[in-house]
């Protein structure tokens, strides 16, 4: 297995703890010179606050573990094509290359929607990789939905 693989594994595993606290299952994994240096999963619903994304959260956490405000020279695994926020966020932190999952035809900001990281107001643009572990991302979020939706019809 290459470490790109088990890095996507880190970020599915992040997505699986968010499911399991009642959050929509997207995890996140940040690496540098081969280390993960910070991993999420989403907390909006228990920290009450709409902003903690998985990616966000991991950023934060990377920032505050080397004491920088940009990772020049980090990689971001997530689960799910980031949102236009997260994507602001990549793009404001440097980060040098983004591999994601699964694509988000409704809320993805990097190949749908806005494009974010091609729009002429964006200062950095990532490297971009899309489709990694991507059935197995999709499935998470599938199942999580298909749940909440069950529960629903109780």
């Amino acid at each position: 297995m290459t470490k790109r693989n088990d890095h996507m594994h880190a970020a599915l595993d992040e997505a699986r703890a968010a499911a399991g606290r009642g959050e929509v299952p997207v995890g996140a994994v940040i690496v540098r010179t081969g280390t993960v240096i910070a991993k999420a999963g989403n907390r909006t619903r228990e920290l009450n606050d709409p902003t903690a994304h998985a990616e966000i959260l991991a950023i934060r956490q990377a920032c505050t573990a080397l004491g920088v405000e940009r990772l020049t020279d980090a990689d971001l695994y997530v689960t799910l094509e980031p949102c236009a926020m997260c994507a602001a966020a990549i793009s404001f932190a440097r980060i040098r290359r983004l591999y994601f999952g699964a694509a988000d035809e409704k809320g993805g900001a990097v190949l749908h929607g806005g494009r974010f990281f091609s729009s002429p107001t964006c200062h950095h643009a990532p490297e971009v990789y899309s489709g990694f572990s991507e059935t197995e991302a999709a499935a998470l979020l599938v199942d999580f939905f298909r749940q909440k939706r069950g529960r629903a019809a109780d």
